[in-house]
């Protein structure tokens, strides 16, 4: 069966955000490839660029977590755009409020976790690395 595996664009800080995400999720990356490692006379890197992550994943539950850094040429991602918007499902409402407040830490609350009107336990948030995450538990305790 396929899987969903969101992926992430960042402006330089991929590293940090995912040393973040690994601190709530736990794992160990499964690559981490810096554009450094891909330069050749085909592929030239900026020497601004050239630490900067184009490839990091981090497995979750059976998919992975992917991201990237853009590099200056390209321009910058924006941040206060819906880059993206990760739904996170959990098997318990402990389990989705350690997530949600592992990574709402420094970030923007849109929906505090809580008892929903369409039946679920569930919260939306902005971490404080722009991105969108959605926690939702469908198990009633």
């Amino acid at each position: 069966m396929p899987t969903m595996n969101p992926w992430i664009n960042f402006n330089g800080n991929a590293e940090e955000a995912f040393e973040f995400y690994r601190s709530v999720f736990g794992g160990e990356f499964t690559r981490v490839t810096r554009l450094k490692d891909l330069a050749s006379d085909e592929f030239p890197v900026a020497e601004q660029d050239a630490n900067k992550i184009i490839y990091i994943g981090l497995p979750i539950d059976g998919s992975e977590l992917i991201g990237n850094d853009i590099p200056e040429s390209m321009g910058r991602v924006s941040e206060t755009e819906n880059r993206s918007k990760i739904a996170i499902r959990t098997e318990s409402k402990a389990e989705a409020d350690r997530i949600f407040s592992g990574l709402s830490v420094g970030g923007d609350v849109e929906m505090p976790i809580a008892d929903s009107p369409w039946g679920s336990y569930f919260g939306m948030f902005r971490d404080k690395f722009g991105i969108e995450w959605m926690v939702e538990c469908n198990v009633k305790e």
